[in-house]
């Protein structure tokens, strides 16, 4: 690999990332670097963030509010996708990882950089995300990942860089990696990592306990417009204001937290604690109005695609040709998928009690068991007999 003269950095604030500042430029000879910090709307004061960046040793600091793309051009599509990696996890961070590398790759092109570079450890899924994600965007790019390459401990990294002026403030060093956006927070290391260990109550920030959640339920309606929700009880929201909203009336009643053994990209099992209140509850109401809208080949054949969307985002293949290809197909699927779902939330569930779309092709009349039955039982017993006949021929033979 390389090295380069001018990098654009990613940039989070913490000791990984700042520690690169100085590490680049000493050990690898790097002349300018510029940091890039991403709002995706975790919360934090970023303003402290880019000065720290400066302190440290950056030519440039800045500051990205991607919140309005990270909801409308990824997390959307998700959504339409029903897209659990492995069944469970919503891929809240994962999410997070193309924009960022769409922003390092924007930023590169604007500065005349020759390299980006993250603060990634060679163990984890974010490499792989961040590597393959810029050299999609830009496979020009160099890109330079410090801590994968400089086999200090997180104690020789503060020291090294108290070498170079860099503060880091003493307190109680939390045995936790997090990581935040506005779509939820990935929670792992310390204690959590013996499977067996209950995570403790402090970890959790977005969803409640269920001893301190309601003791009534409350009904909430989403509504959908072609697959993308724009709506909680019949008012349109901007795509932020609806998933803030969501997150904190679905996480005050304890809905969304996960507790999983995750196969990382790398082939280690990993022990993950997610909590993405506003998105595990946005795709199982997306699905279920699915399944009012779209016609039976599709909903089954669709699952399937769901399944391989799901193993692309995690495994860093946002802007792979497959995944191009697959959201051609989602999109397609939802023209129809219109209309309003309504859910209870009550004590850590969250449960779908109801649904209607004016492309609705349930059809009362034809499932009723009633008076207004309508269907034609006369005909079931022809079908039965045409679909039941390999199956007959089949047994006729093996007997």
């Amino acid at each position: 690999m390389g090295r380069a003269e001018k990098v654009v950095l990613a940039y989070s604030g913490g000791v990984d990332t700042s520690v690169c500042i100085p590490y680049l430029k000493e050990e690898w000879g790097v002349k300018e670097v510029i940091t890039l910090a991403a709002d995706l709307g975790q919360g934090d004061e970023l303003e402290p963030i880019r000065q720290k960046a400066l302190k440290c040793g950056a030519v440039e600091s800045l500051v990205e509010d991607a919140t309005a793309s990270f909801v409308k051009d990824y997390a959307f599509p998700a959504i339409q996708a029903n897209t659990l990696y492995e069944n469970r996890y919503p891929l809240s961070t994962a999410l997070a990882r193309p924009l960022i590398a769409k922003l390092l790759v924007e930023a590169a092109e604007k500065y005349g950089a020759d390299a980006v570079a993250h603060g990634c450890t060679g163990k984890g899924n974010d490499q792989v995300r961040f590597d393959v994600g810029i050299m999609a965007l830009n496979p020009e790019l160099k890109v330079l990942a410090p801590a994968r390459e400089w086999g200090m401990s997180r104690e020789e990294a503060i020291t090294y860089g108290e070498k170079f002026g860099i503060e880091f403030p003493v307190k109680k060093s939390s045995p936790y990696s997090i990581d935040r956006n506005l779509l939820g927070r990935s929670i792992e290391a310390g204690p959590l990592e013996d499977p067996m260990t209950e995570p403790p109550e402090e970890i959790y920030l977005m969803t409640e306990a269920i001893a301190n959640t309601p003791d009534e339920p409350e009904y909430v309606t989403i509504g959908f417009e072609a697959g993308i929700p724009v709506s909680i009880n019949g008012n349109n929201l901007d795509p932020v204001a609806l998933i803030a909203q969501l997150n904190q009336t679905v996480g005050k009643h304890g809905v969304g937290r996960l507790d999983m053994i995750e196969n990382r990209v790398v082939g280690i099992k990993s022990r993950e604690i997610y909590e993405a209140p506003a998105l595990l509850v946005l795709i199982d109401a997306h699905r279920d109005l699915e399944s009012l809208t779209l016609t039976a080949d599709i909903t089954q054949y669709k699952r399937g695609i769901e399944q391989t969307y799901g193993e692309l985002v995690y495994r860093g293949l946002w802007y792979s040709p497959l995944k191009a290809a697959l959201d051609a197909f989602i999109q397609k699927t939802q023209e129809r998928v219109t209309g309003e779902v309504r859910l209870k939330l009550f004590k850590g569930n969250a449960t779908i009690v109801g649904r209607r779309s004016p492309n609705s092709i349930y059809t009362p009349d034809l499932a009723t068991y009633g008076a207004d039955d309508q269907f034609d039982h006369k005909a079931a017993e022809g079908f039965i007999y045409i679909w039941g006949l390999p199956t007959r021929v089949w047994s006729q033979k093996t007997r």
